[in-house]
């Protein structure tokens, strides 16, 4: 269930200055709360890419297209050194994930524009983008090779197709996929796990890398060829694995390094066992680069070639350990640790063009940082503090550190930073400003509290608009999925705490125990005690928010999903102080969660094996059904593979059964998530008349 986060504490007086200046952009002329439709109207920036140059940077904005349910992505360029943004796409669909090609004339992009994601190639010369691949399996995620004469993509084949001639495999692929859409007949034959994963069915498919040669007009010099063949994925099937581009050229162009999943495949479900794997483009030949027990994955070149770059993970079976950053000396075979000593996980990484300095983000008590670390392996160096920051990369002159910037009352947008240190951060694109500018919101506050032992856990408050300390407000405890997850002071298009807060609600935010960001004990001590430790955190917490004298500590609510929807129902059984309770996608059963969930190696770390585990069931909400009494909206959607919707629907069973007042709000086009607008819309005004029947009548 988990997925990454970040964030830092101690900040420059510089720093300050630049916080204050940004967030004025949301705070000048304020006369209105955030509304609803503002999470529709408000531009989303990512993928900031720089150019070969160094003057400009591509980036991705995509925007909700609500009357249609659904979103639309652009590709977008802006001048590093100031000035305004161009747009460069303007498809009605999705154009994404940009890439330069190293002569900076060229960036390679993914598009559905035509119905199926293929590659495309803009020419920045001028003239109308155009299409490399045509795969019946479809193209994405391209990447340059570094003398720019080919570029790598990812195409979900049939495994048994993929050692036969381009223009073969693809026709068996078409044949076969055309076959399954006109059968009447739609059942699925399992042979092993995984057959499904988050919010789709696998049907056989292998994600496998390509690689396809480029004419220097931009056109395909000869057929695409599958690089990683056999019946295996050439990059993570799972999110938690996957920071990115899961494989890279050398710098010769010679070999293609990429992230593999477990082996064998039958075992993928409960190992994360993920390797680095090198393939001669030349020959096929492949050989294994890591040989690590546990997770490896997101190698990178230095630019030289001598080293690779990769992350890391020490023990197996926990997706949630401390990822740190290694390199692997080329010409030794030597793997070196450059992060042994450092605290946190990392999460992206770049090289810097000079090949000795490496930039990675972990996340830091409540936020994400940016960090710097020597090839010498020297202690990391705090480079960016405050907020969430993300997707850095260098300029090629290593004079500049690009990347994107968040905060519970800005969107992300791209940033610039002088290395020199002699300057602050500054807004390359300001997507967002305008349409803030009307905006009051207030910043979130930190807090710490003594948790279970005496443990301090960090906490953030978002307080309405206008709010007055005179007044009581009724309080909104919100409780982060992960569990190895963290509130950070960033954006959110989906559970966004401002957007809560405009409802008249003071909203507490707690990073309990198995948050990362302060330190990897803290994130372990939840795994097998998912409703001790953490449970005493959270009502530490919510103790301290009811002794100030702004909250009306008999009007309270509480929400969370994953697995802040399992400690809904934790709370449920265990304390009646809240007036009602919203529960997404929350786990009820731990036996029918494990029996039904896809990445099974979550479960068994976490609670362990059920069968060999006595006390498997002993944090489980269901045996606690008898002291259910808060009233609970429920959502939980039918294409949640994580924690299916069967958790959901015994949960509703229960309540309904008992008497509680409860409804379940269910989609049956969603995920793990809620994503398409329209069905965003539904879900928040659903949750705020919920809080409202219980908190404001």
């Amino acid at each position: 269930m988990s997925q990454r986060i970040s964030a830092r504490p101690r900040r420059c007086a510089w720093l300050a200055a630049a916080v204050l200046a940004f967030s004025s952009l949301s705070l000048h002329a304020s006369t209105r709360p955030l509304e609803l439709e503002d999470l529709f109207r408000l531009h989303r920036v990512s993928d900031p890419q720089v150019s070969p140059d160094g003057r400009s940077v591509a980036y991705v904005v995509t925007d909700p297209l609500k009357a249609e349910n659904r979103t639309d992505s652009d590709l977008w360029l802006a001048p590093l050194a100031g000035g305004e943004p161009r747009r460069l796409t303007r498809s009605p669909k999705h154009d994404r994930h940009p890439r330069w090609s190293p002569d900076g004339k060229w960036i390679a992009f993914e598009s559905n524009r035509d119905g199926a994601f293929q590659i495309w190639l803009l020419p920045l010369a001028g003239g109308e983008p155009r299409r490399l691949t045509s795969l019946s399996t479809e193209a994405t995620q391209a990447m340059w090779s570094p003398d720019g004469r080919k570029l790598a993509f990812v195409s979900a084949v049939f495994p048994e197709f993929s050692a036969k001639p381009f223009a073969e495999s693809d026709k068996l692929n078409q044949e076969k996929l055309a076959a399954r859409d006109a059968a009447k007949v739609k059942a699925r034959l399992f042979t092993q796990l995984l057959y499904r994963h988050w919010d789709s069915w696998v049907d056989g498919l292998r994600q496998h890398v390509f690689v396809v040669s480029v004419n220097p007009d931009g056109t395909a010099a000869g057929d695409p060829r599958d690089v990683t063949p056999g019946d295996n994925d050439g990059v993570p099937t799972s999110s938690t694995f996957d920071a990115g581009d899961e494989f890279a050229f050398s710098p010769d162009g010679t070999e293609l390094v990429f992230t593999a999943p477990p082996l064998p495949v039958r075992t993928q479900a409960w190992s994360t066992n993920h390797d680095l794997w090198s393939v001669n483009l030349a020959t096929g030949e492949r050989r294994q680069l890591t040989t690590n027990p546990a997770a490896d994955g997101e190698p990178r070149f230095s630019p030289d070639g001598q080293y690779l770059a990769y992350r890391a993970q020490a023990r197996p079976g926990f997706e949630a350990d401390r990822w740190q950053l290694f390199v692997l000396d080329r010409a030794t075979g030597a793997h070196r640790s450059l992060t042994a000593a450092f605290d946190a996980t990392i999460g992206g990484f770049t090289w810097a063009p000079d090949g000795r300095t490496l930039y990675f983000d972990a996340d830091e008590a409540g936020g994400v940082s940016l960090w710097s670390v020597g090839l010498d392996g020297g202690a990391p160096r705090r480079v960016v503090a405050g907020g969430t920051n993300g997707d850095a990369g260098v300029t090629p002159d290593g004079r500049t550190l690009v990347f994107t910037q968040s905060r519970f009352t800005a969107p992300p947008e791209v940033f610039a930073l002088a290395l020199d240190g002699q300057a602050a951060p500054r807004a390359v694109t300001r997507m967002n400003a305008a349409l803030l500018a009307p905006v009051a919101m207030n910043a979130g506050e930190s807090v710490t509290v003594a948790g279970a032992g005496g443990t301090p856990v960090q906490m953030w408050l978002i307080k309405p608009p206008q709010f007055d300390p005179a007044k009581k407000y009724p309080l909104v405890f919100i409780v982060h999925g992960g569990p190895q997850s963290a509130w950070h002071d960033g954006w959110s298009t989906r559970w966004n705490p401002s957007l809560w807060a405009a409802q008249g609600y003071v909203v507490a935010m707690p990073n309990p125990r198995g948050s990362p960001g302060f330190g990897q004990r803290f994130t372990d001590e939840i795994s097998g005690d998912w409703g001790g430790k953490v449970y005493d955190d959270l009502m530490a917490c919510l103790d301290h928010l009811k002794a100030q004298p702004y909250v009306d500590a008999t009007r309270m609510a509480a929400a969370g999903a994953s697995y802040g929807g399992y400690m809904m129902n934790w709370i449920n059984g265990h304390t009646d102080q809240f007036r009602c309770i919203v529960n997404h996608d929350g786990v009820f059963n731990f036996w029918s969660m494990y029996g039904m969930t896809e990445e099974v190696w979550f479960d068994e770390w976490e609670h362990g094996i059920p069968w060999e585990n006595p006390d498997f069931e002993k944090f489980s909400p269901h045996k606690y059904a008898a002291n259910f009494k808060t009233p609970t909206l429920i959502i939980h959607n039918e294409l949640d593979f994580r924690v299916p919707v069967g958790e959901g629907q015994q949960l509703f069973t229960l309540l309904q059964r008992k008497g509680v007042p409860s409804k379940f709000l269910s989609f049956p086009d969603e995920g793990h998530w809620v994503l398409k607008p329209q069905n965003s819309e539904l879900w928040h005004q659903t949750v705020f008349a919920w809080l409202a029947e219980y908190l404001k009548n």
